[in-house]
């Protein structure tokens, strides 16, 4: 087993498996210390017209937002796109199965990438490294942890969406295994700020409105986007 990650993010132009279609990958791949290697890669995908026709209002109104819509005409086929995801991920991972598939809330990445990009779901191991799961148990077990954890900008663009989950895994890294009874509010904040914006370089509002001092932006909402992105 490799102690490289590979971490991918999709954007899709929904969550049915059966009807939406990938239109954004990106992938980094870390070593066992969280360090990045490479320069990582980020592929639009230029989707079915009957996939973008369907896309609901919502879905639209975000990749609207962010800029992806309009890159859409000019992205790349899906076979080409799977392609240059896999010569990446090759460079640090050659051999297939060695290295676990993370990010936030895997799950629904891999479910698509099985389906769309079968090639390159099957050279990463079947164990998943899902951040989502530390970010649960650290809200029920270690509340401190969970409310002072990096924000997000929230912009759902596969690269950035990538190196914020890689931010929080530091963050969780550092602040949750550590012996009981685990840092301070103060520390909490301390290793937040070392994080935040590491790899995105955004600068987040500390306080958001609606939730409690500290908390993530999206403490009081954590559903994957129906796009895609993460929470």
């Amino acid at each position: 087993m490799s102690q490289n990650l590979v971490w991918i993010d999709c954007e899709m132009t929904g969550l049915d498996l059966e009807d939406d279609v990938l239109v954004e990958v990106a992938a980094l791949v870390t070593d066992g210390e969280l360090n990045v290697l490479g320069e990582g890669v980020d592929v639009v995908i230029k989707p079915p017209a009957a996939a973008l026709e369907q896309m609901g209002d919502f879905v639209r109104r975000m990749h609207t937002s962010s800029g992806l819509l309009a890159e859409l005409e000019h992205g790349v086929e899906l076979a080409e796109a799977e392609q240059l995801v896999l010569d990446h991920i090759r460079q640090f991972v050659p051999e297939p199965r060695k290295a676990p598939l993370a990010g936030n809330t895997i799950g629904t990445d891999r479910a698509f990438l099985l389906r769309q990009m079968p090639t390159l779901e099957a050279h990463v191991h079947y164990r998943n490294v899902d951040v989502s799961s530390f970010k649960e148990l650290a809200r029920r077990w270690f509340p401190k942890v969970y409310y002072h954890s990096p924000e997000k900008g929230g912009n759902h663009r596969a690269l950035a969406d990538i190196q914020e989950s890689i931010e929080e895994m530091r963050y969780y890294r550092e602040a949750l295994f550590v012996a009981p009874p685990g840092p301070d509010s103060r520390t909490c904040r301390q290793i937040a700020s070392r994080h935040a914006g590491s790899l995105t370089g955004l600068v987040v509002a500390k306080d958001v409105p609606g939730t409690p001092t500290g908390a993530p932006a999206g403490a009081t909402a954590e559903n994957r986007a129906p796009g895609g992105g993460t929470s």
